[in-house]
C-alpha cells in the first residue's frame, strides 16, 4: 500500500522508471511520448546530458546556501543570461521554486512598489476570466477559472476579472479581429475606472493562455492596447509566462510575439525543464530601484529561493536552448505540428479549433462544429481522451471547462523542443485515434 498522497486518490498509476529523449518509460517497459511535456515542463526531453551533468557538478561542489547569507555563481550567471535576452527594461531576477511562487512574488512586489512609490491606495489586482496563475491562495485568487476557485472561494482575496481574448468562442460574427481585440482590451480601462484609477496596482495576464483555455494567443493589437492602458493609469503590467515562456511559443519570452514588454514577468516550467524545480520573477530597474532606495528590503521570501542546484539546472537549460538554436526549431516544428493537426483533424466534425504558437498547441472539441456548441460536461470528454491517449502511449493535457470553467473541452499539446517531425506525426496519429475511440462511444 502506498503512503503517497496522489492527485487523484482512486487512480492507479504506472511507475515511471526511465526517460529517453521525448519518451517516458514505465515499470513494464512501455514507452509514452510526452506530448504535453508533463504540463509544458519537459522542453528538453528526459535525458539531456548537459543539464544532468550541471546538476551533478553543482551538488558535488555545493548543494545549498541560504540567500540571507550568500549568493551563488549559478544564480548570478542565470540571472545575467535571462536579463541579457529579456525584453524592455526588465533588469532584476528573483528566483523561486515554481510558478505559483513566482506569481505570489509578483503580486506582493506590485503592492510594495506602490507603497514605496507613495501610492498606498493602490491595492486592486485585475486579471482575466479563464486564466490560470497557480494554486497558492494569492495566485488562485488571481486566476479566473471558476472550477478551480469554487471550493476555496471563502478563502480567496477579492480580485477583478475581465474577459479573456478568446477569439474562437467570444468574437461575434461580423466583428473584425482588430475591433474585437480593441474592444476586449478596453474592458481593462473600464474596470480601472470602475475601481478608481488611484486604487489599481496591476493587471496580470498570460500572453498565450495555457491550461484553462488550451494555447489561446491574443489577437493582433490586443496587448499593445493593454500596455497603453496600463501606462496611462500607472498600473503595472504583470505577464505570466510560467507555461508559455522560455521558448515554448517560438520566442524565449512569449510577449516578444506581441511587441510589448511588461513591468513584471513570471517564468517557471520550461526554465528548469523538469530537471529541478525552479521559477523566477523578473522586474524592471524602476521597480527594483524604488525598493532599493526605499526600505531596501522586499518583504517576502522562501527558503529555497536561488537554490544553487536549481539555478545550475536552469542555467544549463537556457544555454542549451540558445546555443543549439532550439527556438527557431520550435517555430519550424510548431508549424509542422499545426499542419499535421489540421490535415488529420481540421475537418473532423467535433474539432472546432486548432490554435497556438510554436510547440504550444490546443485542440478544442465541440458537440457541433457549425454552432461551436461544446459537449455536455456529463460526457467527461476531456478525461476520457486523456485516458485513451495514455493507453495509446501518448501523454497529453486534456482539460474540461474551456468556456466558463464548467463546459468546453480542449487538449493542450506541448511536446519537447527536440521532437522530430516523425515523432510529432506519431503524436497526431495517437491523438486522432484516441479522439475517435472516445467520441465513437459517447
Amino acid at each position: 500500500m502506498s503512503h503517497v498522497f496522489p492527485r487523484h486518490c482512486n487512480a492507479t498509476l504506472p511507475t515511471a522508471t526511465a526517460g529517453d529523449g521525448c519518451f517516458l518509460i514505465d515499470q513494464d517497459g512501455k514507452r509514452y511520448f510526452d506530448g504535453s511535456g508533463g504540463a509544458a515542463v519537459s522542453c528538453l526531453g528526459h535525458s539531456n546530458a548537459r543539464v544532468r551533468d550541471a546538476v551533478k557538478a553543482q551538488v558535488d561542489q555545493m548543494a545549498f546556501a541560504h540567500t540571507s547569507f550568500f549568493t551563488s555563481d549559478p544564480a548570478e550567471q542565470l540571472a545575467d543570461l535571462l536579463i541579457e535576452h529579456a525584453p524592455g527594461d526588465l533588469d532584476r531576477v528573483y528566483f523561486v521554486s515554481g510558478g505559483s511562487e513566482a506569481v505570489e512574488s509578483a503580486i506582493k512586489l506590485a503592492r510594495q512598489f506602490h507603497l514605496e512609490n507613495g501610492e498606498p491606495a493602490r491595492k486592486h489586482l485585475i486579471a482575466r476570466r479563464q486564466s490560470y496563475h497557480g494554486n497558492t491562495i494569492g495566485a488562485l485568487s488571481a486566476g479566473g477559472n471558476a472550477w478551480r476557485r469554487q471550493q476555496f472561494a471563502p478563502l480567496l482575496v477579492e480580485m477583478s476579472h475581465i474577459a479573456p481574448c478568446y477569439e474562437y468562442a467570444e468574437r461575434p460574427e461580423g466583428e473584425s479581429l482588430e475591433d474585437y481585440g480593441q474592444r476586449t482590451a478596453n474592458e481593462l480601462e473600464a474596470e480601472i475606472l470602475r475601481l478608481g484609477p488611484e486604487t489599481v496596482m496591476a493587471f496580470i495576464a498570460e500572453p498565450v493562455v495555457g491550461a484553462t483555455l488550451g494555447a489561446v494567443p491574443a489577437v493582433p493589437g490586443y496587448f499593445k492596447r493593454i500596455r497603453e492602458i496600463c501606462d496611462q493609469y500607472g498600473v503595472l503590467l504583470i505577464l505570466d509566462e510560467v507555461m508559455c515562456g522560455m521558448g515554448r511559443t517560438g520566442h524565449l519570452y512569449a510577449c516578444e510575439a506581441d511587441g510589448i514588454a511588461p513591468d513584471i514577468l513570471t517564468i517557471a516550467k520550461g526554465l528548469g525543464a523538469g530537471y529541478q524545480p525552479i521559477g523566477a520573477m523578473l522586474c524592471t530597474s524602476q521597480i527594483y530601484n524604488t525598493i532599493a532606495q526605499g526600505t531596501g528590503f522586499f518583504q517576502h521570501g522562501h527558503t529555497y529561493i536561488g537554490h544553487p542546484v536549481a539555478a545550475a539546472a536552469g542555467l544549463a537549460v537556457v544555454q542549451e536552448i540558445l546555443e543549439n538554436d532550439l527556438i527557431p526549431q520550435v517555430k519550424a516544428r510548431g508549424t509542422y505540428l499545426q499542419q499535421q493537426l489540421e490535415a488529420r483533424l481540421g475537418q473532423h466534425p467535433h474539432v472546432g479549433d486548432i490554435r497556438g504558437r510554436g510547440l504550444f498547441r490546443g485542440v478544442e472539441l465541440v458537440a457541433d462544429r457549425d454552432s461551436k456548441t461544446p459537449f455536455d460536461p456529463k460526457y467527461g470528454v476531456a478525461a476520457k481522451i486523456k485516458k485513451a491517449a495514455f493507453a495509446e502511449g501518448l501523454i497529453c493535457y486534456p482539460m474540461p471547462g474551456a468556456r466558463d470553467g464548467r463546459v468546453g473541452d480542449h487538449i493542450l499539446l506541448a511536446p519537447p523542443f527536440i521532437a522530430s517531425e516523425a515523432e510529432l506525426s506519431g503524436l497526431v496519429d495517437m491523438l486522432a485515434t484516441a479522439i475517435d475511440k472516445v467520441l465513437a462511444e459517447l
